[in-house]
């Protein structure tokens, strides 16, 4: 399209209302010029404003054409009438007979019953609804899609007079009575445990648009084209920096670097300017739309990916300004951050070293920053409610990210507590430390084999920190997840490879990929499931498409070459499933072999025990597989039928209750009489006092995330494994719901680290 021939009507509305914006009257002044020249340029009989008040309300501020009488005295509540609709959507209404929707409602004090034509689009502010620009006409008739677009351009010059404070001023917003400034307890979901403490910081990354019209089209894509190669080198300096050029950090960002090549993206950013707009203007224009269509979207990956092109918007903003930019993540020394969400570029952009606690309001466990933040070793706590307009910049705030919670300016006790608290961690660690070149070697000389579960190439180097015994879980997952696409063989022999090198001489137990459930892969889209994490997932995947199987079984056979191989099927629920999984390696053995290429030295084959189903198939099981490890976290989950995602079961059912003891110690009976080694790998081991049951059980070889490493080490080493297997015996056929605090009893009489 020839930039020349975009309509000149809008730009020249768009003038007078800059015109009038930069006038020195009063803002409610400035804001009836403003309704008045819509209406008049629009040919609409009426034209109004109603902006956001306390308590989610909407006031109308100014009109022209329903009765003078209303302003400021009618009000509807988000949800409420078309204008409340609008709100609560946050989505453009147009209506060729506004009477005749089933939200309109009539308030007899505006005068507005003789209108039917209704266009109304939401007037946003750093992604929040701040008002409503509606216009209407006696006609029935629907507004064209250029009366559309150039109503929702409009709605961004209000937004920046709504954003000056002189209409609403932001201290409305706030509780009444103080009651902002008291101490708040606030609940979220734990995307990385651990404790931080520090000073509340912001990260609201915003550059103020000033022009937003232009004469030049042509000059404007030009700039944004020079923008753009700027941001791509930019981008390509971040990726070659040595700091992120590893593993899943690489992979993450090269996703990220993607977006910043999407057409789609590319052609709403032309097709703005084209429209009139200056290019800041225009990126800020497509990123409020996108804003809007992405946030309202069911697909979780989809709204985890608004948080990259978030970030890009802002760095291309930034090479679109002509002087420099605040450095938003310069930071300073103990700071808790806070984000609506962020994209993985952004955290990286802080100073790791001041940074003690990250706070989304959003964010998920498989969203790219909080892989990053697991990576760095940083507390997560996402999914906190309205956490950025409870906090102001430098309030002291304790972040818990084991228990899910945090504290806004807690008082004197609370500070108290956690300090106390990150004293005694910091001791255990220094204690645990100390223990680094020690055995795990219970008092009575029993030698037990603590591994790492993995998903990362970072968490490897616990390996080294604690001197653990291998790695007894690899989620070989995680890598597929933080990808744009599919990794060919390539791509994942490189990694399988790194994977073992780093792990030296100690064993690496690779799991097929148990992708499906909560585990979904940005490139896949599956179909909706009542019960996921029972659903079409894991080998069950791999066995309906063996074409994905073959090509990962491959891929471990080559990068195991000359090595041990140690592999396991997730999710298998009966000795048919392992029989064919284990086919399908043994074609990709034969094949490695007929093409000439080296196999691996010694190959053991395992399986995860998941299902219960499994459990009485052992005798047949047992003969064909030379390892078994449970996977307590989906073990338990189905044993009890219970959803471990659902808050309202959490307590209900506890890992340390009869039936769960004695259903793992006849797996350990069968394993012992078969000569099969078992071992247990879940949440479950890394935790003291469950590993000192699953030691009084039997179990000798147990796998845990890496932080629990040093604790787990400290009760073995203090352990009497003799006493501990003779009392937890007593346990197994009790009818009690938990034996817990029996457990937790016996630890403190006998002097046992927990």
């Amino acid at each position: 399209m020839d930039p020349r021939a975009a309509v000149s009507g809008p730009r020249r509305l768009l003038r007078r209302l800059r015109d009038v914006m930069a006038s020195p009257h009063a803002a409610q002044e400035r804001l009836d010029q403003i309704t008045a020249i819509i209406a008049a340029d629009m040919v609409a009989e009426v034209c109004s404003v109603y902006l956001m008040r306390a308590g989610e309300v909407l006031e109308l501020f100014a009109t022209e054409g329903l009765s003078a009488s209303a302003v400021h005295n009618t009000r509807l509540r988000v949800g409420e009438g078309l204008v409340g609709a609008i709100a609560a959507a946050a989505r453009p209404l147009n209506l060729s007979d506004a009477q005749a929707h089933p939200d309109f409602v009539y308030r007899p004090e505006t005068g507005e019953e003789v209108y039917h034509a209704f266009l109304g689009v939401p007037v946003l502010r750093a992604g929040r609804v701040a008002g409503v620009l509606v216009v209407q006409n006696r006609t029935r008739r629907h507004y064209t899609d250029e009366e559309l677009e150039a109503l929702q351009i409009i709605a961004m010059v209000l937004a920046e007079l709504v954003g000056t404070g002189e209409l609403v001023g932001p201290e409305e917003l706030l509780p009444a009575d103080g009651i902002a400034l008291l101490p708040l307890r606030l609940e979220g979901v734990k995307l990385n445990g651990g404790l931080g403490i520090g000073a509340a910081q912001l990260h609201q990354q915003r550059i103020t648009v000033d022009k937003l019209l232009s004469d030049d089209p042509e000059a404007e894509l030009e700039r944004l084209r020079a923008a753009l190669a700027g941001m791509h080198s930019a981008l390509d300096d971040m990726l070659a920096e040595q700091s992120v050029d590893a593993g899943e950090h690489r992979d993450i960002l090269e996703t990220y670097r993607m977006f910043a090549q999407d057409r789609g993206w590319l052609r709403r950013l032309n097709e703005a300017i084209v429209s009139g707009l200056t290019a800041e203007a225009a990126v800020q224009k497509v990123q409020e739309d996108t804003r809007v269509r992405m946030g309202k979207v069911g697909d979780s990956y989809l709204r985890e990916r608004l948080a990259d092109l978030e970030d890009l918007a802002f760095r291309l903003l930034q090479h679109l300004s002509p002087g420099p930019v605040p450095n938003q993540g310069s930071g300073g020394r103990d700071i808790v951050l806070f984000a609506r969400n962020m994209g993985p570029a952004e955290l990286l952009d802080y100073q790791r070293a001041g940074l003690r606690a990250l706070v989304l309001e959003e964010g998920s466990p498989t969203s790219h920053v909080s892989i990053v933040a697991r990576a760095l070793d940083i507390p997560v706590l996402g999914q906190v409610e309205d956490a950025l307009a409870k906090v102001a910049p430098g309030d002291p705030v304790i972040v818990d990210g084991d228990n899910g919670q945090m504290f806004i300016r807690p008082g004197e006790d609370i500070q108290q507590q956690f300090g106390e608290g990150m004293a005694a961690r910091s001791r255990r660690r220094a204690e645990f430390a100390a223990l680094r070149d020690k055995p795990a070697r219970t008092l009575d000389g029993a030698r037990i084999a603590l591994g790492i579960n993995a998903g990362l190439l970072i968490d490897l180097q616990a390996l080294d920190a604690f001197d653990a015994d291998g790695v007894g879980l690899y989620r070989t997952e995680i890598p597929f997840m933080v990808r744009p696409d599919f990794p060919d063989v390539e791509a994942q022999t490189d990694l399988y490879r790194r994977v073992l090198d780093q792990c030296a001489d100690k064993p690496v137990v690779f799991r097929t990929l148990d992708i499906g459930g909560d585990k979904a892969l940005p490139y896949w889209r599956q179909s909706g499931e009542e019960n996921p994490a029972m659903g079409w997932r894991a080998i069950r995947i791999g066995l309906d498409r063996p074409a994905i199987l073959r090509n990962q079984l491959r891929a471990i056979v080559r990068a195991a070459a000359e090595r041990q191989l140690n592999i396991m099927f997730p999710m298998v629920a009966e000795v048919a499933e392992f029989d064919t999984a284990r086919r399908v390696l043994d074609l990709e053995i034969a094949r490695a072999r007929a093409r000439g290429r080296a196999v691996p030295a010694e190959i053991r084959i395992g399986v995860m025990l998941e299902v219960p189903a499994l459990v009485f198939q052992l005798p047949a099981l047992l003969d064909r597989v030379d390892f078994v490890s449970v996977g307590s976290n989906d073990f338990f989950q189905f044993l009890f039928a219970s959803d471990r995602g659902n808050p309202r079961l959490a307590e209900r059912y506890d890992v340390l209750s009869p039936p769960a003891l004695r259903c793992l110690d006849q797996v350990v009976t069968a394993c012992r009489a078969a000569d099969v080694p078992v071992s247990l790998c879940g949440e479950m081991a890394g935790r003291p006092l469950e590993a000192l049951a699953l030691l009084g059980l039997g179990f000798r070889r147990i796998s845990m995330p890496p932080t629990a490493l040093g604790e787990v080490k400290s009760m073995v080493r203090s352990l009497d494994l003799g006493a501990a297997q003779t009392y937890v015996r007593t346990l197994l056929d009790l009818p009690d719901h938990s034996v817990r605090s029996k457990l937790r009893t016996f630890a403190l009489d006998h002097g046992v680290s927990i």
